[in-house]
């Protein structure tokens, strides 16, 4: 950008403002002093008109600067307020212009910023109003203070909710929708609602707005996507038993069929093998008809006080591993039954990973208010895609798996208010870690 160049700066104003009183100063003390032939008392009047001039020169001078950091002063008043349609004129060609300037550039980037987060909180708005979660914020004291389209059909018939209570609006609310508010948790909840059950997920967070904590409730609508999963499962299910039974189904019919064929000839010394071989089919087939069935018929837990030592020594005795940890002394509270059904499937998938005996181990970390229950191998671990679907039910890369090994743990941790975390271990294997409250 080209600057002007500059005529005078303030600097070379001033020492011409001084140099010229001072030269009306000298030419005053002179002209006096000729004139009544004595130079003190010439001095001494010229010194007395001086002075006034001295002090019309500067307020002269110094007015136009004065109005200009009045301006100023005023200009940043409005930008504190949000006003940023102020911008200043000068043209002296000093040092002061460059401020003015500079002034005006700050005042051109605030409006700009400005109208582009006007546009960006009009379009957030806009997003926020026309989703279909269901939105309320309300400020300490229960009071809403927003609510989108969607929160305004779900608890006021599509009327606003601005300025109403939350405990009042709520209180009108279904059942369900209080109790799930009511155990301070993000959690799921079904209700009947416009003559069918729908399926809601509740989410709740804090956080601080104009210095003050609010709460912010969702209320995501997902009776569709439930539906679609449910739809999508049960055709997996039944593709995976369909799979199952024929795997089991067609070799028994085809030695039965081999079986009367050697009847016929008479041949029964030769019906031992094929009767082993459709034993061991109806057996494989019982076991994967149990495995299901045990994933659906999934007590609810029944916790109660366990000693570790005699917990691990019993499960030692289905599937054998070293223990890297000195279990904890202090009793913890879970369905042993259960807990050690989950632990069962981990130390079998981790024998069967491929890792050698002795490195399959298991650990018991205490957490504060949780401890965790580590199952590790040095099997060859797994790939990021295995990893993302190990959990889901009937998933299996295994050729005789029935996919349901982890679902089940997942199942039990989950049902005692835990969860469970896979991830590969440095230097090769698998950690399958079990968390439960304590």
């Amino acid at each position: 950008m080209h600057t002007p160049r500059r005529r005078f700066s303030l600097a070379g104003k001033l020492a011409l403002l001084l140099f010229c009183v001072a030269l009306a100063g000298i030419a005053a003390t002179a002209l006096f002093a000729w004139l009544l032939d004595n130079l003190a008392l010439g001095a001494s009047i010229g010194l007395l008109l001086c002075a006034p001039l001295a002090l019309w020169a500067a307020h002269r001078y110094l007015a136009p600067q004065l109005s200009l950091f009045r301006a100023l002063s005023g200009s940043v008043a409005s930008f504190r307020d949000g006003d940023f349609s102020f911008s200043l004129a000068r043209r002296s060609n000093d040092e002061l212009d460059d401020l003015v300037a500079a002034h005006n550039e700050l005042g051109d980037v605030l409006r700009e910023e400005r109208q582009s987060l006007f546009q960006r909180e009009l379009l957030l708005d806009t997003v926020v109003q026309n989703t279909p979660v269901a939105l309320l914020l309300a400020e300490p004291r229960g009071a809403i203070v927003y609510g989108n389209l969607a929160a305004r059909q779900l608890f006021n018939d599509g009327r606003k909710v601005e300025g109403l209570h939350f405990a009042p609006l709520m209180a009108r609310a279904p059942a369900p929708l209080r109790q799930a508010l009511g155990e301070g948790r993000d959690r799921l909840f079904s209700f009947d609602y416009a003559g069918q059950e729908e399926t809601y997920h509740l989410a709740r967070r804090n956080f601080h707005l104009n210095g003050r904590v609010h709460a912010l409730y969702l209320f995501k609508r997902l009776t569709a996507e439930l539906s679609r999963q449910e739809v999508a499962t049960w055709k997996k299910v039944i593709r995976v038993i369909s799979h199952e039974l024929n795997n089991s189904l067609a070799p028994i019919t085809s030695l039965a069929h081999s079986g009367a064929e050697l009847l016929r000839r008479g041949e029964p010394d030769k019906l031992g093998r094929i009767f082993d071989t459709i034993e061991e089919r109806a057996r494989h087939l019982h076991g994967f008809l149990r495995a299901y069935s045990s994933v659906a018929k999934l007590p609810a837990p029944v916790p109660e006080a366990v000693e570790w030592n005699t917990f691990l020594a019993s499960l030692k005795a289905h599937y054998p591993f070293a223990q890297e940890a000195t279990p904890p002394t202090t009793l913890a509270h879970f369905d042993p039954a259960q807990i050690e059904q989950a632990l069962i499937n981990m130390l079998k998938n981790a024998h069967e990973s491929g890792s050698p005996p002795e490195q399959v181990t298991l650990a018991v970390h205490p957490l504060g208010r949780h401890l965790r229950i580590d199952v590790s191998d040095r099997g060859p671990g797994m790939s990021d895609a295995v990893l993302a679907n190990a959990l889901v039910p009937f998933y299996s890369t295994k050729r005789t798996g029935s996919g349901l090994g982890l679902a089940l743990v997942r199942e039990i941790a989950e049902a005692h208010g835990g969860r469970i975390a896979l991830a590969n271990r440095e230097g090769g294997g698998l950690c399958v870690s079990l968390t439960l409250p304590a």
